[in-house]
């Protein structure tokens, strides 16, 4: 034990150092080399969002053009910054229709931008480069808010806000990688984990006789267990979303009908499965909610029942490259929409709806066997590139 008795003349100023060391020097030290590992922590994460950004640009850029300007470049790095402004929710009322006017005015401002920068492009890739400028949008605002804290927390030196951030790195840079992967699947076509929904959807249409009802949405007729069945789902295979809200509510205002199934991706909790698949009740789509809302509305008037089938996955899942368990789920969302059709008592007709990005689906069964082969084409070349970064990470 240190005694301290500074009017000792054997007292040891050794002693007094080894305490202040300890007490007061130790534990500020101690602060200020984690307030510098947290900053240099951020910065290098920055630094990999950028690498990720500036590598979701040259996607897109060398999918619109071989030869890109110099003005090309540029424009497509100016809309970027593109974003919308959500409507006021103060007073609740008509604000579906806010949302959905807000959504339309910013789909047409994305159709006239890729016709400006992609005029000779089909229709189809068009779709897709509109499809990849939203992903790379989505992590351009990543990075712009990783560098926002990291230029609050440099500037007030404020420790507690860079030790809650770095908290969150873990999460941000799983979903700047994914929006990464998400943006190359969109922009070249490739089928992502939020397609099962559309592509179990053309999987029940057995052939080419298609309606277009809405804008970018396809309606299409079979008899499943005796019973009348329309199948609606966005338009393929360029990447769209399609209006199924506005689909399902015209049909139901012109027949009679017993039930409405809707399938879709739901994000899976840490421990579920990826690919597992649940049944509940009510409509399965995500989003803002317009399209949900036109269903919801549309069947509490006529009190159609709603169930739904969903396939799980995390949020990364989702909007990457289709994985192979959650291709997998397919037949067994086939044969459960069979049960739920055979198990309608009800008279009237039945509404399948294939909720999820139609990018690289196909419009019916005969289209949807070449997409599953696009799909493991494109696990192929994600599974190499796992190999060479192994390979590369073992030296």
């Amino acid at each position: 034990m240190i005694k301290m008795d500074l009017f000792n003349p054997n007292f040891d100023v050794w002693n007094i150092i080894y305490i202040l060391l300890i007490f007061v020097v130790m534990p500020v030290l101690y602060l200020r080399l984690s307030y510098w590992q947290i900053v240099w922590k951020l910065e290098e994460v920055a630094r990999t969002i950028d690498s990720y950004l500036a590598n979701a640009e040259k996607i897109i850029i060398k999918k619109v053009s071989k030869n890109p300007s110099k003005e090309l470049k540029e424009s497509i790095k100016h809309f970027l910054e593109f974003f919308t402004i959500e409507p006021v929710k103060l007073d609740p009322y008509g604000i579906v229709s806010k949302f959905e006017h807000i959504t339309n005015l910013a789909e047409e401002r994305y159709k006239y931008f890729v016709n400006q920068i992609a005029p000779n492009s089909d229709v189809e890739t068009k779709a897709n480069i509109m499809m990849g400028l939203s992903g790379a949008i989505s992590l351009n605002f990543l990075s712009k808010v990783v560098k926002h804290y990291l230029g609050l927390i440099k500037k007030t030196k404020n420790f507690q806000l860079g030790l809650i951030f770095q908290l969150n790195m873990p999460l941000i840079e799983r979903a700047s990688k994914a929006l990464l992967h998400g943006t190359e699947a969109l922009t070249n076509g490739w089928p992502i984990g939020d397609a099962i929904g559309n592509l179990i959807g053309a999987s029940l249409v057995e052939d080419g006789k298609l309606k277009e009802i809405e804008e970018d949405t396809l309606l299409g007729r079979r008899k499943i267990k005796g019973k009348e069945v329309y199948i609606i789902r966005a338009k393929g295979p360029g990447g769209r979303l399609g209006k199924l809200g506005k689909a399902v509510e015209k049909i139901t205002k012109k027949e009679k009908i017993a039930k409405i199934i809707t399938i879709d991706a739901a994000v899976k909790l840490e421990g579920e499965e990826t690919g597992s698949i649940a049944e509940g009740i009510g409509v399965a789509i995500g989003g803002i909610g317009v399209d949900k809302a036109y269903i919801e509305n549309i069947a509490v008037k006529k009190k159609i029942p709603i169930t739904t089938i969903i396939v799980k996955m995390s949020e990364e899942e989702a909007i990457q490259p289709m994985k192979k368990e959650i291709l997998a789920s397919k037949e067994k969302v086939l044969r459960l929409i069979e049960e739920e059709i055979a198990r309608t008592k009800e008279k009237g007709k039945v509404i399948v709806v294939g909720v999820g990005n139609s990018c690289g689906i196909g419009n019916n069964k005969k289209e949807v066997e070449e997409s599953e082969k696009k799909i493991k084409e494109v696990i192929k070349i994600f599974e190499e590139r796992e190999k060479k970064k192994s390979r590369f990470f073992s030296f």
